[in-house]
Parts: C-alpha cells; structure tokens; sequence
C-alpha cells in the first residue's frame, strides 16, 4: 500500500525547492548523474518511448563549447555551476519502438506517416521528462537551475551537428544529426547567496475545476 512522502520530502521535492543560480564548488560525480538518469527514466511517456536525451556539460572545454549560445545574463552562472544538461530529444525516437514497445512495434508507422505528430509527441514526452530529471535531481539532493535562455540552433550545431553526407541513422540510441535540444539545466549543491524572497503562485481555486 502506498503512503503520502512526509512533509520533509515534499518540502525537498516542491515547497522549499528552488532555481539556483550559484552553487558550492562541489563536485557532481559521475554515479549521482547515473543515479539520476536511473531515477527520471521511470516516468511515463507516450508509449514508452521515451525521446529525452541529456549531455551533461561538466568539462571546462565542453563549457567553453557551450558559452557562445548563452544570453548574456546565463554566462556566469552556467560557466561555474558544477554540471550543465542539455535536455534535449530524438526527432526519430520512434525507431527504437520494437524495443521499447515491443508489443505494438507498428506505433513507428503513426509517427513516419505524421510528422507534426512526430515532432509534438517528441517535444511534449521530451518535456515531461526534463520535468521528471528536475525532480530526480532534488531527490537526490541536487539542486537545480533550468533555464531557456540560450540559442538552441547554436547548442545544436555544437553538440549535436549533422555531418555533411550522413543520413539520420535509426541505429543508434543519440545519433548524430537527429537530436534537439530543449532546455538547459544547471545542476550542483545549491548557494543560497542571491536567492530572492520567493514568489508568489496561483491558487487552486484560479487554476482548477472540479467536474
């Protein structure tokens, strides 16, 4: 039978959670990434098929790397944050659908006979599933900075070029030439320095309906 998180894991998760933006200088290792991956990756997407794909951005070259496509006000931060993830997704997450969905493997033909639908499904899962990695995250003890202001084109052909000649292989699980990236997030054991007083959320009773 399941049972309410406690106060203090909700707080952790939701009411005291924060976007950060500076963090102690402490190091991500690699096994709290795996151990976030491990976690975000049992949220539900449509069929399975899961079209998130993550580069976490650690190095100081690969920040570099990243610098260019920046808003200005995102530099300092994202260049000192511990870890930076692209969210980003396949546009032909539907080709692992024999694995991923192994008892309708057919679901691909719904997706490479509509591209629209192919690109709403991919963004809108892709979405959830940077939601999932954010919670994942501060379930573990990390803190988060997601943020949008950056030049996708740029991150895109940087991280995630098409080769001159190469088709998009359905091969591969992050190919290149077929990822897209989404939103950043800025990842690390947060500092509360430059934390602004909290700001206000709807109520219930503006947001909701009960039918």
């Amino acid at each position: 039978m399941k049972h309410p998180l406690n106060k203090e894991s909700l707080d952790q998760l939701f009411r005291e959670a924060r976007t950060y933006n500076a963090f102690q200088d402490r190091l991500v290792s690699d096994e709290t990434l795996r151990q976030l991956y491990e976690l975000m990756k049992w949220g539900p997407t449509s069929a399975n098929l899961s079209p998130a794909r993550i580069v976490f951005v650690r190095s100081r070259e690969a920040k570099e790397r990243l610098r260019p496509a920046l808003a200005a006000g995102n530099v300092d931060k994202t260049m000192a944050a511990p870890v930076t993830a692209i969210i980003a997704y396949d546009d032909r997450f539907y080709d692992l659908a024999g694995r991923l969905f192994p008892h309708y493997p057919q679901i691909r033909d719904v997706f490479v006979n509509s591209p629209e639908v192919a690109e709403s499904t991919a963004f809108r899962n892709g979405s959830l599933q940077g939601a999932y990695f954010i919670l994942a995250a501060r379930a573990l003890g990390l803190d988060c900075g997601p943020m949008s202001g950056f030049d996708n084109a740029k991150v895109d052909a940087e991280f995630f070029p098409v080769p001159a000649g190469l088709q998009k292989s359905a091969t591969e699980v992050m190919p290149e030439g077929r990822i897209k990236s989404n939103f950043l997030c800025n990842l690390g054991y947060g500092d509360a320095k430059g934390l602004h007083p909290r700001l206000p959320r709807l109520s219930f009773e503006e947001v909701c309906r009960v039918m």
